[in-house]
């Protein structure tokens, strides 16, 4: 028997569904995407929480014409089904096949690429006002989490749409979780307005009783409809958003559609700006999602029966030997704390709060405040470790700049999925921050090219009074783990194998950067097997670079290959070239790096490949250069 979402093909088609099937195709939609997630991975408690959501919005808008813009964006997924993109799930997240976030290029539904989070109503402001200056009459909302609310960038943006005087609906998707719990006082905020159950009941009951009132009452509620302090402020004290001169709708429920769609159409009359707050339940729908959302809130493919991963990593992550590192410095050091971003789970930092909750701190969503606020903890006699995904530490470059670097700072980043991550895409491959990081004056830039290593260089850095930043990747690194590790000094590279002084024939150096080293590892014994002798140099410095080793492997060398998980321009390799130039070197350097451009989703080796970071493209290079 064909299902309901079996008639839904093209944008729109959910317009041709009729009420009483709506809880039928919210249940098909979970189904879907249990299957599809499961099968190929991604973002799945975010999406079985906004599926209703999701329903609501699209019965209330017309595709293309009206503009969706989603925060962040893994939560899309039920719009690209309802925007006729089921197919595109047989390939979600893989190359070429369809993007785990909203893509312009891929449908002219999805209004904004977004990736990041507190963009959305920054994104729709601009599209009002750009629709006010065009003429136009199309509908724009925004749909943003709770989480993301605490964002910086969206409390700005809600400064500046309080002065609108042309509709803009903001939707605020409110399950009390980013990827993690929220906090902070938003967070508290919103929590009191949900549990604030007698607010609503108690005003539907007074207005009806009123109006039941011969003569005055319809007067009597139309006078506390129109009053600024009317029921809504006397039972939610301050009202934030109206304040702000928003107009607030809710809470409601964000798993009844009727009630949502009454909602819209409701806010879409006002000329101004208008939040609607809905209350919805990250995973709903699968009690494993329900129960642990953290842990479904970025999968890889999984067991449905169980939820368990079905392919699980072997050997120690990065992440996992940051987190036991953590707890090491922590119990040898009483001024180590630990600093997140509303990431303690994803960025291992979660073991440490457990044990020394006096000493960390999540700030939720807000990686600039992130940065400062470790500044001033660094001013204020502690060492602060700042873990971080690469791509999301962009957010604070002018932090680290402005509030570490000019002041010298003792803090640490650690700079976790960094380089290559995969199936996310553009927007999560950590592949700039040697760019944006090596040339800021003060800042020591490591990586290292093992999980010992990065251990080693976690106590480095904590034994440093000035910046430090730590960039290592994600997964593990089981093929140079078994490498010895000698004493880490202040500036110097490690040499992993020499060709010695006295070279006969070809030579080859090869200096690696972090998870690069295992490359290179391949690379020699390929060039060997062919004569040409080689060396290998583990850099493990970007910032300040070895000089004194790189002029050294130039001048007893034909070739010095610099290998990187990061963009060309401004990367190590540069650097590199940049050195030899100064020094007047005649050495043939080849930079191994990515080409300065986005990189697209897909699995790691799989860009890897595509991108020329791979033994057959670089050995093919290294022999067209001997």
């Amino acid at each position: 028997m064909a299902g309901i979402l079996d008639r839904i093909n093209q944008p729109n088609d959910i317009k041709e569904v009729s009420p009483a099937q709506y809880n039928r195709l919210a249940k098909e939609i979970r189904h879907f995407l249990l299957h599809r997630v499961s099968e190929h991975g991604g973002h799945l408690a975010s999406n079985l929480g906004a599926v209703e959501l999701t329903m609501a919005l699209h019965l209330f808008l017309d595709f293309p014409k009206d503009k969706l813009i989603w925060d962040v964006g893994h939560q899309a997924y039920v719009h690209k089904i309802l925007t006729g993109r089921k197919e595109g799930f047989y390939s979600l997240r893989e190359y070429e096949g369809m993007s785990g976030f909203p893509k312009r290029k891929e449908s002219e539904c999805d209004a904004f690429d977004t990736g990041h989070s507190s963009t959305s109503i920054s994104v729709a402001n601009g599209l009002v006002s750009a629709r006010e200056l065009s003429g136009g009459d199309e509908k724009i909302v925004a749909v943003i989490g709770d989480g993301a609310l605490s964002g910086g960038m969206a409390m700005e943006a809600l400064n500046n749409v309080g002065k609108l005087d042309s509709n803009l609906i903001i939707v605020l998707n409110d399950n009390n979780m980013s990827i993690s719990e929220n906090v902070g006082g938003m967070a508290n905020y919103l929590a009191k307005i949900r549990s604030n159950a007698a607010y609503t009941g108690f005003k539907g009951g007074l207005e009806e009783a009123l109006n039941k009132l011969p003569e005055v009452g319809t007067k009597i509620v139309r006078r506390l409809k129109q009053s600024k302090d009317s029921l809504k402020h006397f039972f939610i004290r301050g009202m934030y958003f109206e304040d702000l001169g928003i107009t607030y709708i809710g809470p409601i429920d964000g798993h009844d559609i009727e009630q949502m769609r009454r909602a819209l159409e409701t806010a879409a009359k006002m000329p101004k700006a208008v939040l609607i707050h809905v209350v919805t339940k990250k995973g709903k729908g699968y009690e494993p999602a329900e129960t642990d959302p953290g842990k479904f809130h970025g999968v890889e493919p999984f067991a449905l029966k169980t939820g368990e991963v079905l392919r699980p990593s072997t050997g120690v992550s990065y992440t996992k030997m940051f987190s036991d590192t953590m707890l090491e410095l922590g119990e040898e050091n009483k001024k180590i704390v630990g600093v997140t971003a509303a990431m303690p789970t994803g960025t291992g930092l979660m073991a440490f709060a457990k044990r020394y909750p006096e000493r960390f701190f999540d700030v939720g969503i807000a990686e600039e405040h992130a940065v400062t606020f470790a500044a001033g903890m660094a001013a204020g006699g502690y060492h602060p470790v700042v873990a971080v995904y690469s791509t999301f530490l962009q957010r604070a470059y002018d932090q680290i700049l402005h509030d570490v670097c000019i002041g010298n700072l003792p803090v640490t980043f650690a700079v976790d999925r960094a380089g290559i991550v995969g199936r996310d895409g553009e927007t999560h491959q950590g592949v700039f921050d040697l760019s944006y990081l090596a040339h800021i004056p003060n800042l020591t830039v490591m990586a290292p090219k093992s999980t010992v290593e990065l251990r080693d260089m976690m106590h480095y850095a904590a034994s440093c009074n000035f910046p430090v930043a730590i960039r290592y990747p994600r997964g593990t690194s089981e093929d140079t783990d078994g490498l010895s590790v000698e004493e880490i000094r202040y500036g110097e590279a490690e040499v992993l194998e020499s060709a010695g002084n006295h070279i006969a024939g070809k030579a080859v150096a090869l200096v690696a950067v972090g998870n690069t080293v295992a490359l290179a590892y391949k690379l020699k014994a390929r060039l060997e097997a062919e004569g040409i002798s080689v060396s290998i140099v583990n850099a493990r410095f970007v910032a300040p670079i070895d000089e004194s080793t790189l002029l050294s492997m130039a001048k007893n060398h034909d070739v010095v290959v610099t290998l990187e998980e990061n963009v060309a321009r401004g990367g190590y390799g540069e650097r590199v070239s940049a050195l030899f130039m100064e020094e007047n070197v005649n050495v043939r350097h080849i930079a191994g790096a990515i080409s300065n451009q986005f990189i697209e989703h897909g699995g790691q080796q799989t860009l890897r490949d595509l991108y020329g970071l791979n033994e057959d493209e670089l050995y093919q290079r290294i022999r067209e250069v001997l």
